[in-house]
């Protein structure tokens, strides 16, 4: 479990410090706040943890291979022309540092680099054992629509895509899990099937819906749907059962009210069977939902947190605690809630 993130000099942040929750963490904050960039900052850190170990071929973490993976993994999932430009902008050398702790301890790591590194990190704190779990990164567009051929091209091409897309697709193609987790599974995978409308299947490298009238091809299933799909593969891959963790960026986005409220059911479905969920939004429909949910005798023991990102001259400052309340006033949120008492007024009126 990530349990603490701190960042300094990283994009838009000044100086902040991330106390995660071990179950549901939400972000919320504005466009070009930094929601993504925590997401992607703590994933990076998980990512080149949990495939430490296989990749490198030693049992135990080395400064070396910290420093040359951490560097390359920040560039693919950030995609910058060189590592220098994830700095603040400020006159003259200016440092970024990142530091993340996990719970249990041991696999907590720091490292940093400098506004003019090209491709150059320091590890500082090296962590004493890998991460056994992959993280799950999901992009705020579905995948399954392009998964054909994807990784491959990828791999084969230079494609402007983050490489969060790549992780995840590999994921997504991931055979189907055996053994004692199919009860679990069973279990989360039941409510999206049925919302659904029926399995997610892979066939000939290209998803399909199966249903009572046949298959139908993912890119034909709307997109909000086909973003319940994926959450449904990764299940059913074993991915996102019993333990580990899910950073999800923009769950809501062009996704109608009702399969918001599906979304956010699932998310703490996951949140109840182990996995630690990271989630990036300025949706006050699906906080609401949330809120709701988290009020409800089924998920009120869950372990939530919340994070308001707000921007100022000083960077990006960030305020945190267990319930929506105490984030401070995000404007974004603030306007759906004008437009709100606007459109009863101007009913009134009428």
């Amino acid at each position: 479990m990530l349990s603490r993130l701190v960042l300094k000099n990283l994009t838009v942040f000044a100086d902040a410090d991330f106390q995660f929750a071990t179950g549901l963490n939400v972000i919320v904050g504005e466009n070009g706040a930094g929601k993504s960039h925590v997401l992607k900052a703590a994933y990076t850190v998980a990512a080149v943890s949990a495939r430490g170990e296989k990749d490198s071929g030693s049992a135990t973490p080395t400064k070396s291979y910290l420093e040359t993976t951490i560097a390359k993994k920040l560039r693919g999932v950030f995609r910058p022309e060189e590592l220098g430009r994830l700095v603040r902008r400020r006159q003259g050398v200016a440092r970024c540092e990142i530091a993340a702790e996990f719970d249990p301890r041991g696999a907590s790591i720091e490292f940093s680099f400098h506004s003019e590194s090209a491709t150059e990190v320091r590890v500082e704190v090296i962590p004493s054992k890998w991460g056994r779990q992959r993280p799950v990164f999901l992009p705020t567009r579905e995948l399954l629509s392009i998964y054909p051929g994807f990784v491959s091209l990828y791999e084969e091409s230079d494609l402007p895509f983050e490489e969060t897309w790549r992780d995840a697709c590999i994921q997504l193609g991931a055979p189907l899990a055996k053994g004692k987790r199919l009860g679990e599974i069973d279990k989360l995978l039941r409510p999206l099937e049925k919302e659904l409308g029926g399995k997610v299947i892979l066939e000939d490298n290209r998803f399909y819906v199966k249903t009572d009238m046949g298959k139908l091809e993912a890119h034909l299933v709307a997109e909000g749907l086909r973003k319940l799909a994926m959450i449904a593969r990764l299940i059913a891959t074993g991915a996102l059962v019993g333990s580990g963790s899910l950073f999800w960026d923009e769950p809501d986005a062009n996704l109608n009210p009702k399969v918001v409220k599906r979304v956010a059911r699932t998310i703490l479905q996951l949140c109840r069977s182990g996995i630690q969920v990271f989630v990036a939004t300025h949706s006050l429909f699906l906080l609401r939902e949330l809120d709701i949910l988290l009020k409800n005798d089924h998920f009120k023991k869950a372990d939530a947190r919340f994070f308001g990102l707000h921007p100022g001259a000083d960077g990006v400052t960030v305020q945190q605690g267990d319930t929506v309340d105490d984030i401070g006033t995000i404007d974004a949120l603030d306007e759906e809630l004008s437009q709100s008492d606007r459109y009863l007024k101007a009913e009134a009126a009428q």
